[in-house]
């Protein structure tokens, strides 16, 4: 380089300075999708570090006639509401001095040793403080997570859920939607609007849907608490998620909230039937600016403890909305796992994110995706899209529509129950118009505004909302709050249905009110089997077993030939 040459700053605003010749590798380097993910360098002092913060307390505990008195270094006196929730109502008192007494590295390889069981595990982790919790897993390399979580989550049987949106709010692309994830084999389907007050209406749809393509998958539409609430007990969803909890008092404050209202909250859904989980993850306190200077794993600990105290069946994390924030920092993605694995320890149901967008690279986002995979979770992802990105109004998801092939041949080369099944395409089209038929049914029927026929063909086909037709979204929030203002049930549906040729959909929505009210579906990671059958598999039945090789989980028999059969494979003797 010339040294008369002036440098500048080109349209990138990068330093050029004349007459330099750079790497063509690095060139072509700073082109990848990666260069454009946010990464940041880690800055413990206010919780930008997502394990091993120095700031994080030692464990410890101390007990006086059956009371918690003093927990990970501070005196009982001294406890923030955080605190004493979790020593009165989320640690198992009577074995507390035993499993805090525990070499914590010694117990990080009782969770990986195939000859210790889970239960032998549970025992003693769900009488640990949040401090003790990191500290064990903080010895666990990913690889060593993965094996802890095959072994520890609570129900044997992987599973998957997704969500099913629309930007436009189209409820007849919902409906349709809801009724080809639940064919592919998703347990549960989530929803949500961008326009609030549809939020009946979407909640209705996706409900007619899913029991469309595969009757008693779950269905939830998350919105606001109340309205949440007021959806479930109307019998137009039959769970739960988005009940966020905290790692810290202060961010608690700002919403609100304390413990006790979350749980307050959490017996409104369970006396109703409604099964529920919570909602929490990695980077919530830090990105309100309220992290303590704590690190992301510790406080995401107190999130889960707080969860065990409540009651609830499980909760929803591993990064969640706030996935870029631990993805941007040193062992971010590690430590999604490791909130995983200790939502696990703590004897929880666990739906492990992987539902939200956080990188421009498809190697990378793969990459978050597969301890959860090859470990299986209760639900790999607590949000497959089952729409294209550009609809899902859960700002995105780590896969969505345009990656089910990829997916079920990734189930396929491995070997591995992921939570969905291939499918053909002239039973998706045939289910998406029953499903979408059957909503328009209902909206003739309630005198809602009309699904035209049009919609109802561009429905079938649609890959998204750019291919459906207009609706006035003015008169479907109209028909939205007549809906409620009336008093409509999802008992109401199910006789609509009944009436007017789809016995098959009204009896499948009929199985998931029924389950309601027998309740065992709000056990522990509990589903109903699917395909018409309101048969409940959870924890309690289908136990996670395993010890090694030839135990727990295998995908062998016809879920095996059913992974196999991805429908562009060929038979040799047709070649």
């Amino acid at each position: 380089m010339s040294e008369d040459d002036t440098p500048t700053i080109d349209d990138a605003g990068e330093l050029d300075e004349p007459g330099t010749t750079r790497s063509k590798r690095f060139e072509k380097l700073d082109s990848q999708a990666v260069t454009e993910d946010g990464f940041v360098n880690e800055w413990p002092d206010v919780g930008f570090v997502a394990m091993e913060s120095p700031n994080d307390p030692d464990p410890s505990i101390e007990i006086e006639d059956g009371e918690i008195v003093e927990m990970d270094g501070k005196d009982r006196g001294d406890f923030d509401f955080i605190d004493r929730f979790i020593a009165d109502y989320a640690i198992t008192v009577e074995k507390a001095e035993e499993a805090m007494s525990l070499d914590s590295e010694e117990f990080a390889r009782d969770l990986v040793d195939i000859n210790v069981s889970r239960d032998e595990i549970v025992a003693l982790s769900t009488a640990m403080t949040p401090a003790k919790l990191v500290e064990v897993v903080n010895h666990l390399d990913i690889a060593e997570i993965i094996m802890a979580m095959k072994k520890m989550r609570t129900r044997q049987t992987p599973g998957n859920q997704c969500h099913v949106t629309s930007v436009e709010d189209n409820v007849a692309q919902i409906a349709a939607d809801a009724a080809e994830a639940a064919l592919r084999g998703f347990y549960e389907a989530e929803n949500t609007v961008g326009v609030a007050r549809m939020a009946p209406l979407t909640a209705l749809a996706q409900q007619i849907g899913a029991q469309c393509g595969r009757g008693g998958v779950i269905t939830q539409c998350a919105v606001e608490e109340a309205t949440e609430l007021e959806l479930g007990m109307r019998g137009l969803t039959g769970y739960a998620e988005t009940v966020s909890v905290y790692g810290t008092e202060d961010v608690f404050r700002d919403g609100d909230d304390t413990p006790w209202s979350k749980a307050f909250l959490a017996s409104g859904y369970a006396s109703r039937g409604l099964k529920m989980r919570y909602t929490s993850g990695a980077g919530s306190e830090l990105n309100m600016g309220q992290a303590e200077g704590k690190s992301m794993l510790y406080l995401e600990a107190r999130c889960i403890l707080v969860t065990k105290g409540c009651g609830v069946q499980g909760l929803q994390n591993g990064g969640i909305s706030c996935i870029a924030i631990p993805a941007s920092v040193p062992a971010g993605v590690k430590e999604v796992a490791a909130e995983n694995l200790i939502t696990m320890m703590a004897d929880l149901e666990v739906a492990s994110g992987n539902d939200q967008t956080f990188t421009h690279s498809d190697k990378r986002r793969t990459a978050r995706m597969m301890p959860q995979f090859l470990a299986g979770t209760d639900f790999i992802f607590s949000g497959y899209s089952s729409v294209p990105n550009y609809d899902n109004m859960f700002a995105g998801s780590t896969f969505d529509s345009s990656d089910f092939d990829e997916y079920n041949v990734m189930q396929r080369d491995l070997q591995v129950e992921g939570g969905t099944r291939p499918v053909d395409e002239d039973a998706v089209l045939e289910c998406r118009e029953r499903a979408v038929k059957a909503l328009q049914a209902v909206f003739e029927v309630l005198g809602f505004p009309r699904i035209t026929d049009d919609e109802v063909e561009a429905a079938i086909y649609a890959d998204g909302s750019k291919e459906m037709p207009e609706r006035s979204t003015a008169e479907d929030i109209e028909a939205a709050e007549e809906l409620i203002d009336d008093g409509i049930t999802g008992a109401d549906i199910v006789k609509i249905l009944a009436e007017n040729g789809f016995d098959g959909i009204a009896e499948n929505m009929l199985g998931i009110l029924k389950g309601r009210v027998a309740g065992d579906y709000i056990q522990t990671s509990g589903v109903f089997k699917g395909d018409g059958a309101f048969d409940v598999v959870s924890a309690v039945n289908d136990p996670n077993e395993y010890q090694g090789p030839g135990t727990g989980h295998r995908l062998t028999g016809e879920k095996w030939e059913e992974k196999k059969a991805v429908r562009f494979a060929v038979d040799p003797e047709d070649i």
